[in-house]
């Protein structure tokens, strides 16, 4: 996989990774990159370029667990989401755009914990699956496993839209 954050970093392919570990992983190969050290090299911003992109993606949980899905099964535009995930999502779209266009904090501060929550929920969920994953993952796991994904990530975009992020 070309640019592989896990390969460009040096760490072992996981989801559970301390941020510590993505930060002192980082700092130890940029610091070969920098330019001052490299005088010459062209390529050495480019290089430092993908760390720090390689970087971002573990850092964030739901890219980390989409660059690790990829690893393991190759991509896919599969976009199914839980039963019922819809409904829900759109029910909750509608509150949470009327609270944010009349400026109630009440029920902004009801929706950003509303989405903290399921953020949580989602990263505790995509943890189990990947430590349940075997060796040899069944189609069946993949696809759970893209399920939950595409509802996290559904949810992130929702929040983004709204403006919760960076609260």
């Amino acid at each position: 996989m070309p640019n592989d954050p896990f390969l460009l970093l040096g760490l072992s392919p996981g989801f559970d990774l301390a941020e510590s570990d993505i930060e002192h992983a980082y700092l130890a190969r940029v610091a070969a990159e920098h330019p001052d050290l490299v005088s010459g090299d062209d390529e050495a911003a480019a290089r430092a370029a993908a760390l720090n992109d390689a970087r971002a993606a573990l850092l964030n949980p739901e890219t980390r667990a989409r660059v690790l899905l990829t690893r393991i099964a190759g991509e896919d535009k599969d976009d199914s989401l839980p039963d019922g995930f819809l409904f829900e999502i759109m029910e909750v779209r509608s509150e949470l755009e009327n609270a944010a266009a009349s400026g109630d904090q009440e029920q902004i501060k009801k929706w950003q914990s509303w989405a903290d929550a399921r953020q949580t929920e989602y990263i505790e969920k995509i943890r189990q699956q990947f430590a349940q994953l075997s060796d040899s993952p069944e189609d069946q796991e993949i696809r759970a496993i893209r399920t939950t994904l595409n509802a996290w990530r559904y949810i992130e975009r929702m929040i983004e839209q709204a403006g919760l992020i960076g609260r």
